[in-house]
């Protein structure tokens, strides 16, 4: 059995949705079962199927907003979050889920799973979805501001194990975001990271992508560093959420547009579930010594599933020892950090 660590009490509407969701998931799953960290008496008003699911009592909830995320993860070990995380070094689960305080979720994941050995740099990466109905993983949405090329062709070579085992491309390609598609174009940590990825074996690499690319890139993976990749995935959030809003002023303006909004319902709906990020489930953090999948806040059941699912396809499919086995091979006996 597969065993998944869930934070039951992160996530604003926790946790209802987080207690419905993991049902959901032990329905839908057969090769799994859920450790639920949290206030049993608050959980227990939701949990009406215990099959391959056991309550783990903790007696604190790391708020969302929390200011101090580090000294909140050290000095309360009794949190939800906190003890799911920990589970992992004990090898009491095999993943863990968790819809808690972002900031908290990456520095408990540091401190209490810590890397994998010779990973120099982890990564958020979450999955974007695509016109052509592919998501694409962005990395890195915001983990690290500053970093080195090599540090990069980590995460890429990472990223391609993902995108290979879990969603299912056979040769996973990737591209580097840039302000032109031209070798030679933006910073010097592109220009270096260009030539390093051209040189690779590991994986095939496409070249620049510029941002306008996106949502229909010629690639499986897009990566570039902590900044650019999470101010591009916060205007993909944005574009998405703001072309919504005016979809829906603009069908609700003249008496035609009600109608046809009634004739496009359908339509409509699949439109919103294309941009939804509870179709993926959430972002993973690469590098870690074990899989932490960081759901989105607003989670309800079945994005928090999803969250679960795509947990347990990373471990069923040994996305991370083989990533460990990489490493072992190409091992750097330097301090380099």
């Amino acid at each position: 059995m597969i065993r998944i660590g869930v934070d039951a009490m992160g996530g604003d509407y926790a946790p209802k949705e987080q207690v419905e969701g993991s049902m959901l998931a032990i329905k839908k799953i057969p090769d799994i079962e859920i450790n639920l960290y949290g206030d049993e008496t608050e959980i227990r008003k939701y949990l009406t199927n215990e099959e391959r699911i056991h309550i783990i009592q903790s007696g604190y909830v790391i708020p969302m907003g929390e200011k101090n995320p580090i000294k909140t993860i050290k000095e309360h070990p009794e949190a939800s979050m906190s003890m799911a995380l920990s589970s992992l070094r004990k090898d009491q689960n095999d993943a863990v889920v968790s819809s808690g305080a972002t900031q908290a979720l990456i520095s408990g994941a540091h401190i209490l799973v810590r890397r994998m050995h010779g990973f120099k740099r982890t990564a958020i990466a979450p999955v974007l979805p695509s016109v052509s109905g592919r998501p694409t993983i962005l990395l890195d949405s915001g983990a690290n501001l500053e970093i080195r090329p090599e540090h990069m062709l980590q995460q890429a070579y990472f990223a391609c194990v993902y995108a290979k085992e879990v969603l299912g491309r056979e040769k996973p390609v990737v591209g580097l975001i840039n302000i032109g598609t031209e070798e030679g174009k933006g910073r010097e940590l592109d220009k270096e990271v260009y030539q390093l990825f051209k040189e690779t074996k590991l994986f095939e690499f496409y070249g620049n992508v510029e941002p306008k690319m996106v949502l229909d890139p010629p690639c499986d993976i897009l990566i570039s560093d902590g900044f650019t990749a999470n101010i591009v995935m916060k205007t993909v959030e944005g574009t998405a959420k703001g072309m919504g809003v005016i979809l829906k002023k603009e069908l609700k303006s003249s008496i035609f547009g009600k109608i046809g909004a009634l004739f496009a319902m359908k339509n409509l709906k699949n439109f919103k579930k294309a941009i939804s990020a509870e179709e993926i489930g959430g972002a993973l953090i690469y590098g870690l010594y074990r899989p932490v999948i960081k759901a989105q806040g607003a989670s309800k059941a079945y994005g928090f599933y999803n969250g679960i699912r795509q947990a347990a396809t990373i471990v069923r499919n040994e996305v991370f020892p083989k990533v460990e086995r990489y490493l072992q091979e190409n091992k750097d006996d330097s301090n380099e950090e």
